[in-house]
């Protein structure tokens, strides 16, 4: 079959332009995949729109739980044209038979290896329904094409990826469903090559799932990026307040902000989450100030809704955050996605309002999904919203940016008021939105 024109397409969650968007690396990697006689065009929703007089050869979706809908309606219109769709990511990973009602094929788990054998099976003519990438897959030959991003409007942040996979098995996550535990890191050779493409007078931000895969690989990267001279962030575990010694490189190397997933200050809830490693909430504030001692900004992460949750822990953390003092927070009200642990659990304790939630014409973002134990659903949904309101409040916003610990940096301050303006913005813009 003729394949000379490819399309790509991020879609997006809802009808409206998003503020907060890097670049997908997903999209560069297959971008950079494709043989270079096919065309590719590259559309993502959160952007821009999607012209109604596309015509390619092939479609691909890269494809979330929140923007599933969204894609399924994409896909039914590119094949009433009678283009065929292909669909990856982690929703059709975790339900392919779902997406494979809208789609001809669907990759499951990593595209790299596979994504070349199904263009090549298109163009016989024996295009398979389903791909099995996996996750074992080295990262040596790891490969990203930025080109494809010209153009866009998206933060001023350079996106790069120095492993996949998280150690740890947090039952909300879906990493490790995805994943399996298995964490895989590049060679030093591979980060070279990239970060040859990249903009370094730009936040460099290492979108790793935990860059603390363990001490000798952080080590390792850490060395790489000492001659660069560069300013980065990253998501990181809590277990690193016990290398002191690591965290001090973090600093001296660039490190200007990190999100850690503290998630909640009840140590029960953490046992039940399967996090009971990360600290309790007394040493919390000793973990930020390590951080902030050493000039480095905290994006702080909490998930409500575990069984011993109730409104008042939403308004104690709330309290703590503002207390420590943290740069940018997370109040999320638990969402069950498909494939993670607490989706089957929930499920099998018929606790779950809307199963399919991601379907459901009536859901609108931040709609209660399930049933707590300590609170009604709406006084969950009502409460994570209000916390994320009074924490970006312009009141709260001044306080924290100009009371904020540590040595004071004209940089770090401003990409700290930037990224509380433009949460603000993006609170407001999404609650209630219908999906899709």
């Amino acid at each position: 079959m003729k394949l000379e024109r490819l399309t790509i397409i991020r879609p997006n969650m809802g009808a409206y332009r998003s503020l907060d968007s890097m670049a997908p690396l997903a999209v560069g990697i297959l971008a950079a995949r494709t043989p270079e006689d096919i065309e590719v065009t590259f559309y993502d929703e959160r952007v821009e729109a999607v012209p109604d007089d596309d015509l390619p050869d092939l479609l691909a979706l890269t494809v979330e739980t929140f923007t599933a809908r969204r894609a399924y309606a994409i896909a039914e219109k590119y094949r009433e044209a009678g283009i065929a769709v292909v669909m990856g990511g982690y929703h059709p990973t975790f339900l392919p038979h779902e997406a494979l009602r809208h789609a001809d094929a669907v990759i499951l788990g990593d595209a790299e290896g596979v994504w070349e054998r199904l263009l090549d099976d298109f163009r016989q003519g024996r295009l398979q329904r389903i791909y099995a990438g996996g996750n074992e897959r080295l990262l040596d030959d790891m490969i990203t094409d930025r080109k494809i991003f010209r153009g866009r409007k998206y933060t001023s942040i350079e996106p790069v990826q120095y492993s996949r996979g998280c150690r740890f098995h947090c039952e909300f996550c879906s990493i490790n469903a995805f994943y399996h535990g298995v964490v895989r890191h590049r060679s030093i050779e591979s980060m070279s090559n990239e970060f040859e493409q990249l903009d370094l007078s730009k936040l460099v931000f290492f979108v790793d799932d935990n860059l603390f895969g363990s001490p000798a690989e952080l080590e390792r990267l850490l060395d790489f990026l000492k001659p660069l001279k560069i300013r980065w962030c990253c998501q990181i575990s809590l277990d690193i307040a016990r290398h002191p010694r690591i965290i001090d490189r973090l600093a001296a190397l660039g490190c200007v902000l990190v999100t850690i997933g503290f998630e909640s200050l009840s140590p029960a809830n953490l046992a039940e989450m399967n996090k009971a490693w990360n600290l309790g909430s007394v040493l919390y504030r000793e973990v930020v100030r390590q951080f902030h001692d050493r000039g480095i900004a905290v994006y702080g992460t909490f998930v409500f809704g575990y069984d011993e949750d109730r409104v008042d822990s939403i308004y104690r953390t709330l309290d703590f955050a503002m207390k420590a003092r943290l740069e940018i927070a997370n109040f999320n009200m638990l969402t069950p996605t498909p494939g993670t642990a607490i989706y089957r659990r929930l499920e099998q304790e018929h606790r779950l309002l809307i199963p399919e939630w991601w379907l459901h014409p009536d859901y609108r973002y931040g709609d209660p999904i399930f049933l707590p134990k300590q609170m009604s659903p709406e006084e969950l949904s009502a409460s994570c919203y209000d916390a994320k309101k009074k924490f970006y409040s312009w009141k709260s916003i001044f306080n924290r940016l100009f009371a904020s610990p540590g040595p004071f940096d004209l940089f770090r301050t401003g990409m700290i008021a930037m990224a509380n303006v433009i949460s603000r913005k993006e609170i407001m813009h999404k609650q209630r939105r219908v999906l899709g």
